[in-house]
């Protein structure tokens, strides 16, 4: 189920109570920030701990379908995800955007659940 399912479920159900909702997820990001393996170690430094000979293009074109995603909180904070594409005659950098942020994006549900679950036990 999509997170737009699950809420309209919960509103269907009549669910009140405070609760996270994929609104409060999105507005907790700020900026967004997309680059691939490749841009990297090209635009700032690779280190090579190991590339036995023969292998640099091979390497090279891993790193070309490998995108990463960094996600911008309200407070500053960051978060990641990846996306990385098995077959590289199948990539594509929109999708391989729109997965690595989908990503980055689950991993806001459990910290503003801590700070939502935070707020509600300090009003008990």
């Amino acid at each position: 189920m999509s997170d737009q399912e699950i809420e309209q479920e919960l509103q269907a159900k009549g669910k009140t109570a405070p609760r996270l909702t994929p609104a409060d997820i999105d507005a907790a990001i700020v900026s967004e920030h997309y680059f691939t393996a490749d841009d990297g170690a090209l635009n700032h430094g690779s280190v090579t701990v190991h590339n036995p000979q023969g292998v640099q293009e091979r390497s090279m074109e891993a790193l070309e379908c490998l995108t990463f995603c960094v996600l911008v909180l309200r407070n500053g904070f960051t978060v990641t995800g990846e996306s990385a594409c098995a077959s590289p005659a199948n990539f594509d950098a929109e999708i391989g955007r729109k997965i690595a942020r989908e990503k980055a994006r689950e991993r806001i549900w459990p910290l503003e659940g801590y700070l939502l679950r935070e707020r509600l036990s300090s009003e008990a």
